[in-house]
């Protein structure tokens, strides 16, 4: 008994050396040393500030689109993506967004009773910068990119039309609106003089852009 025995495990034995001695000789036959570099590293390019410039898409003017969707009425409809955080009737309540009654050229920040947020404070200047055309359309366009810190939690409206008609109706909220930006005016600016190059007829851009509708505590 004992004789088939110690057969059994010096054969288990045999076995688990052959094993290992072949696994010890295979991975000295097939063994490789890593690269020194990865051989499908994928490098991206980095582009040129030129051509980085040449896929973006200029943004419309303002004047442009205010003469080109001017639609108060579809404006309006758009609002009700504003109306849970602001109101629009003259001498509403402030909600989770400041009341927009004469909201255009309204000095940023200044709504009596509503508290803004250090962002949109530090934005308005001391209230010297006012909620013209051009920093409403910016403003709805991207809020959280026109005023860094904002607390506005509203993503913005991409669509031109729809942001141009929302902006013709906030014009509305007023006893007196305010004139339309002159687009043919807005067009000639963008010409270089007679005689000066494209660089020396270029106006400078504005140093900021805003604009306002559903914000969470920081717009006008």
């Amino acid at each position: 008994m004992n004789s088939y025995v110690n057969m059994g495990v010096g054969a288990l034995l045999g076995t688990v050396f052959v094993l290992m001695s072949v696994s010890i000789a295979s991975e000295g036959v097939f063994h490789s040393e890593a690269p020194e570099k990865e051989g499908f590293a994928i490098l991206a390019e980095e582009g040129t500030g030129e051509a980085g410039g040449a896929e973006e898409v200029a943004a419309v003017p303002i004047a442009t689109l205010l003469a080109q969707h001017n639609d108060a009425t579809a404006g309006e409809a758009t609002f009700k993506k504003c109306a849970s955080c602001h109101t629009s009737e003259n001498g509403g309540a402030n909600k989770v967004g400041p009341n927009l009654w004469n909201i255009v050229n309204r000095p940023i920040a200044s709504h009596e009773g509503f508290s803004y947020s250090a962002a949109m404070t530090t934005f308005s200047e001391g209230h010297t910068v006012v909620w013209d055309y051009e920093h409403l359309n910016g403003f709805l366009t991207a809020p959280k990119k026109h005023v860094p810190g904002t607390a506005m939690g509203f993503a913005g409206l991409k669509k031109d039309d729809e942001r141009a008609n929302l902006i013709s109706y906030l014009r509305t909220l007023s006893d007196s609106p305010a004139p339309l930006p002159d687009a043919s005016a807005e067009g000639a600016a963008a010409q270089p003089a007679d005689g000066a190059t494209a660089t020396e007829g270029a106006v400078p851009a504005e140093g900021h852009g805003e604009g306002t509708t559903t914000e969470q505590p920081a717009a006008q």
